[in-house]
């Protein structure tokens, strides 16, 4: 897996599941919401921290972190 960016799709993220402990961390709420599986593929990890306001760089940094593992 590349580098994960802001425009880095939930789906993509949510394929390795040390990168989900990363989201679970910060308590990523569209990890439990039926209605985010259903638009997962679309849901960009920036726009998503954006809307809950959730520090878009720190959780970046650790996934990235996390990757190189």
């Amino acid at each position: 897996m590349g580098k994960i960016t802001e425009k880095t799709t939930l789906a993509e993220i949510l394929k390795e599941p040390k990168l989900v402990e990363v989201l679970e961390k910060y308590n990523f709420p569209c990890l439990a919401c039926p209605f985010a599986r259903m638009e997962i593929e679309n849901l960009e990890i920036g726009k998503v921290c954006d809307l809950y306001g959730i520090e878009v760089e720190k959780v970046l940094k650790e996934i990235n972190e996390a990757i190189k593992e």
